[in-house]
């Protein structure tokens, strides 16, 4: 899956929506998932790539990452 972080699910909102469905979908417990989307939304919109990336970099890609600039 390669999600375009200049496009609508770039948002920090839709990314932490798309963590807790990759999530369930994988088998990760409800609890662990709260867990990642607390530890996501604790810094600055890096930290939440970074900490989706840690998670779900296996599964994800992101295209035009700001990070990368």
């Amino acid at each position: 899956m390669v999600i375009d972080l200049a496009g609508p699910e770039g948002n920090a909102f839709a990314l932490m929506a798309i963590a807790k469905q990759l999530g369930k979908q994988i088998g990760i417990p409800g609890i662990q998932i709260e867990d990642i989307i607390e530890d996501m939304s604790a810094g600055n919109y890096n930290n939440l790539l970074d900490v989706f990336e840690q998670h779900f970099g296996s599964v994800v890609d992101f295209d035009n990452d700001p990070r990368s600039e």
